[in-house]
């Protein structure tokens, strides 16, 4: 019996070195394979969010095309007049009046930016500093009112100025909002005064 110890031990020392260099082995195994699967994962989703942008660029695009009947935006006149009121804040995008979704996107207009506006005797000045400026004649503006969202963009009730123009043989709701939201009642009361001015002077000719 004691000539089988050393032996038994040999082979415990055996077993013991084989063993933990399997666990060893299988340890960078499984190490290499989460690498392996994470990566895989990372692509994959790389490749998601180029998919995505991708569609999403191309559904501009053919929205854009589909709207190229739409004519250029006027600009403004060289002495529109004094300015009745003006407002710095934010320019939300525009929409097929009414459509709060039916995003217009042609001429710039779907692009959100700052945006100063100025509304004098001669109509509403928009100046959209990095994108389109545009002008809406006097004669043009149909209706202003509060809203809370447009063109995908939701605030709080009240929180956006919509103004309603025509251009070409189509109603347009143009959204904005003023760094100071106090602003907005003004706004609608001196839009829509002026508008019934209009309406009222092409009524009497």
């Amino acid at each position: 019996m004691t000539s089988l110890t050393p032996l038994a031990a040999q082979i415990a020392t055996d077993l013991g070195t084989g063993l933990g260099t399997r666990l060893a082995a299988e340890q960078k195994s499984a190490e290499v394979t989460d690498w392996a699967a994470r990566i895989g994962w990372l692509v994959g989703l790389a490749l998601f969010i180029a998919l995505v942008y991708w569609l999403m660029r191309e559904g501009w695009k053919w929205r854009g095309t589909l709207q190229g009947d739409l004519p250029e935006l006027p600009d403004a006149p060289g002495e529109p007049g004094a300015a009745r009121l003006t407002m710095t804040g934010r320019y939300h995008g525009s929409t097929t009046a009414g459509q709060w979704l039916d995003r217009i996107v042609a001429h710039g207009l779907g692009t959100r930016s700052r945006a100063e506006l100025t509304l004098t005797d001669a109509g509403l000045d928009v100046v959209r500093p990095g994108a389109a400026d545009f002008f809406v004649p006097r004669g043009r503006l149909r209706e202003a009112r509060l809203d809370k969202g447009i063109a995908g963009k939701v605030l709080s009730e009240g929180g956006l100025l919509v103004v309603t123009w025509e251009h070409g043989d189509k109603l347009i709701d143009s959204g904005f909002r003023s760094d100071h939201a106090a602003e907005h009642n003004e706004w609608v009361d001196t839009l829509n005064h002026m508008i019934d001015q209009s309406n009222d002077t092409e009524g009497a000719r």
